[in-house]
């Protein structure tokens, strides 16, 4: 049976694919649409087309950002345990469940709500190298770290 930080690295890696997949198909249908533009039009009316480029612009921006959630997600290593919070651990405190990978946000997963986040958000910065009985303090709550997986 697979432990429970590789259940909540694959629920990461099936988003991170979900949206590489999407943005693909998003860039596709808009270099088609440029390209249907372009046949279609005799004038200089260029109109369509500026905008078409600006949404491929932010789709290939999207596409590589998730690439390099998928290279983040490849640097984890499930199956090993610190004593210290680091890229890949679950950090079970007094009131939350973290698991430091990307910023996914809340996931419900077998009854609890895990905050999966990227060791580089503001409570992913204060968490990272702490260990168990360290107290951290993000938005006026205190999270005492109870265990580390």
């Amino acid at each position: 049976m697979k432990s429970l930080k590789e259940q909540l690295l694959e629920i990461c890696q099936l988003h991170v694919q979900k949206r590489i997949a999407s943005y693909k198909d998003e860039i596709e249908t808009i270099k088609d649409a440029i390209e249907n533009n372009d046949k279609s039009n005799d004038e200089d009316d260029d109109s369509g087309n500026g905008k078409l480029f600006n949404d491929l612009e932010k789709n290939a921006q999207y596409l590589s950002d998730a690439h390099n959630m998928q290279d983040t997600l490849k640097l984890i290593q499930a199956k090993t345990s610190h004593q210290h919070v680091v890229l890949g651990s679950v950090v079970f405190t007094n009131s939350s469940t973290f698991f430091l990978a990307i910023s996914l946000g809340k996931v419900p997963f077998e009854g609890t709500d895990y905050f999966i986040i990227s060791k580089s958000s503001p409570i992913g910065t204060l968490l990272m190298n702490k260990t168990v009985g360290d107290t951290i303090t993000f938005n006026g709550t205190s999270y005492t770290i109870n265990q580390i997986k």
